[in-house]
């Protein structure tokens, strides 16, 4: 099942492309999955293990991947249990999202929506314990916390700001 949090939360990877460059394995982007997921998302080609050909930047090695891709890879493969902000993934990556989910566990944090498309779906987010199943039920439920979110971040800037 997918599991969603809205907002930061203690000990996500925030940065999931810097972990990327230093934990992905070569052969999650040979695997099918990989090239499929790097097609879809990037238009791009996989070569081989340290190669792909972008219609737009022309031979790239793994680490010049989009942020979304490389965080679908680190949440397809990667074996830690960590919670990876998807916040870089974009909406092409949703469908990634959750068939990934749909083969084990799964929990990232968003700080924006995320368009998971018409077809019904489970999604519990987090911070409510709410289980979603379309996109009309997740809008409904997640546009509330977004907001409360933005004003906590403005409010913790604005106490950082008073102590200077």
């Amino acid at each position: 099942m997918l599991n969603v949090y809205i907002g930061d939360y203690p000990g996500e990877i925030y940065n999931p492309a810097l972990y990327f460059k230093n934990q992905y394995e070569p052969e999650w982007l040979t695997s099918e999955l990989g090239r499929q997921m790097i097609f879809d998302v990037d238009k791009s080609k996989v070569i081989g293990a340290n190669l792909i050909e972008s219609p737009v930047l022309g031979p790239i090695p793994p680490e010049r991947l989009s942020g979304g891709v490389k965080t679908l890879l680190l949440m397809a493969f990667d074996v830690s249990g960590n919670i990876f902000n998807a916040t870089a993934c974009c909406d092409k990556c949703a469908k990634w999202i959750l068939q990934i989910a749909e083969k084990k566990d799964l929990t990232i944090t968003l700080h924006h929506s995320m368009r998971f498309g018409k077809e019904p779906y489970e999604i519990r987010i987090l911070n409510t314990g709410v289980v979603v199943h379309n996109q009309q039920e997740w809008i409904d439920n997640v546009f509330s916390l977004l907001e409360y979110n933005k004003l906590a971040e403005a409010d913790n800037v604005m106490k950082r700001s008073a102590k200077f």
